[in-house]
């Protein structure tokens, strides 16, 4: 498992960074990450933005599929992502949980979904990640 400073660089000067999310555990198959609803998360409602939940049901399983596919050489990119929002949240924080569905060669599958503190289902997602040749060094 990565430690918790390899996480923190991992979202450093990205979207993440700017929404506030965490990255709380990061295991082969599942990860897990919170993301504060305030006003960098809310839409004009004073509502979570259904975006920012995106951004954190992507983040989580692209993460996943990061830690699986780097030590083989490869980069992981979302490919598709849909979500479905259940209910509306004004505050507090959101947990996401991503659970790989299916880990293939060329692609993973990842079902995320998402919290209030209470426990209550606000989004629930499905991210397909492609994986692609990683990044090589310049001569």
């Amino acid at each position: 498992m990565p430690s918790a400073e390899q996480l923190k660089a991992l979202g450093s000067n990205t979207i993440s960074d700017s929404l506030g999310l965490e990255l709380i555990s990061v295991e082969h198959g599942t990860v897990v990450g919170k993301m504060p609803v305030d006003s960098r998360t809310h839409q004009p409602y004073g509502l979570l933005h259904g975006g920012a939940s995106v951004v954190l049901a992507e983040t989580l399983g692209s993460v996943g599929s990061h830690f699986i596919a780097a030590p083989k050489g490869k980069a992981a990119v979302g490919i598709e992502v849909n979500a479905n929002h259940l209910r509306g949240v004004k505050s507090g924080w959101v947990t996401g949980t991503a659970r790989l569905h299916h880990e293939g060669g060329k692609l993973h599958v990842w079902h995320i979904e998402i919290v209030d503190d209470a426990g209550s289902a606000i989004c629930t997602s499905r991210l397909t990640v492609m994986l692609i040749p990683g990044p090589t060094s310049a001569s």
